[in-house]
């Protein structure tokens, strides 16, 4: 009875603290920050293509947004894939641009985003692979196929490149990604643009390692939208999602892991990740992957602003291989 009891008290105590963690341990309210929610009100959306859709394995209708090439030659395919909280559309004038040089672009609504509802969650850990994979097998993208991923999205390209599926794409192009909370490109809470609820993800994270995943649509990053973004985009991520959308969570074996042509282009003015550490980051898994940082450019403007997105453009050009 002695040794019973001594057994159930240390372990109604890890309940408690695990029960308290998840009940009151999610993420606060970040106030809007300016820099991200502002650049897109300039965005000329008037020749926006419509969504399509494609079925996912679990038979959900996800969508996307295409963009033909601008001429008859026809360079490959760029998949792009959106930041934190955003959607496809927060891809357009990136997607034009590489439409305008000769590629045939596809702007992902990532499951949990956008029209791939519902917002803020997905089904499991590692649905957003299978989304992707069922995206190209429904495409037939021209080759050489390039993935791009922004900010958290490119965290993900990153999670993509590195894994056993990485030979769906022939390159690809790492747009100021998303890393680590743990390496040294990590700024507190992204710059003030999230808020992480860092005791409930803990506690999540635990019980996900002994296969309890009752909880892990419970919410644990919150971003800081204002009002009128709040309507149209993501204002939080489960605890799946969360998980999914960003590198492995050894992000040194995951780099280590990359065996296809990519490249890393950031801004230099940077308010979300010490963009002027990636290289660090790269040299020290051993990959010699390629880092541009455009002078005079914000975190957002690396999608929108012409001299980040011709860098972007080149970046992807010059993993192409030579014409014969």
């Amino acid at each position: 009875m002695t040794l019973l009891l001594g057994v159930a008290v240390p372990l109604a105590m890890l309940a408690t603290t695990l029960g308290l963690a998840i009940a009151f341990g999610g993420p606060g309210t970040p106030a809007p920050m300016a820099s991200v929610n502002n650049p897109f009100k300039t965005v000329d959306y008037s020749d926006l293509p419509p969504l399509a859709r494609f079925s996912a394995r679990d038979g959900k209708e996800l969508a996307f947004r295409a963009y033909s090439p601008a001429s008859n030659l026809v360079n490959g395919s760029v998949v792009l894939v959106h930041g934190s909280s955003a959607s496809s559309s927060s891809m357009h004038v990136m997607a034009k641009a590489f439409s305008r040089a000769g590629y045939a672009v596809y702007a992902l609504d990532i499951r949990g985003h956008g029209d791939s509802g519902p917002k803020g969650h997905i089904g499991y850990v590692g649905q957003l692979e299978d989304d992707l994979e069922d995206f190209v097998r429904s495409a037939s993208l021209p080759k050489p196929a390039t993935l791009a991923g922004f900010s958290s999205g490119g965290g993900f390209v990153l999670r993509i490149a590195g894994s056993d599926r990485q030979t769906l794409f022939q390159n690809y192009l790492l747009l100021s990604p998303f890393i680590s909370q743990d390496a040294p490109t990590y700024r507190p809470n992204s710059g003030g643009w999230v808020s992480v609820g860092v005791p409930r993800i803990i506690a999540l994270a635990a019980l996900d390692a002994v296969g309890v995943r009752a909880f892990n649509n419970l919410p644990v990053t919150r971003f800081a939208l204002n009002e009128e973004a709040k309507a149209f985009l993501t204002p939080a991520y489960s605890f799946a999602l969360s998980v999914n959308f960003r590198p492995q969570r050894d992000y040194i074996a995951n780099i280590r892991s990359v065996d296809r042509p990519c490249r890393l282009v950031a801004d230099a003015n940077d308010e979300v990740f010490f963009t002027e550490r990636f290289a660090e980051v790269f040299r020290s898994a051993g990959k010699d992957v390629p880092v541009t940082l455009v002078p005079g450019v914000s975190h957002i403007q690396l999608t929108l602003a012409p001299q980040a997105i011709g860098a972007a453009i080149a970046a992807v050009q010059s993993m192409q291989p030579p014409r014969v």
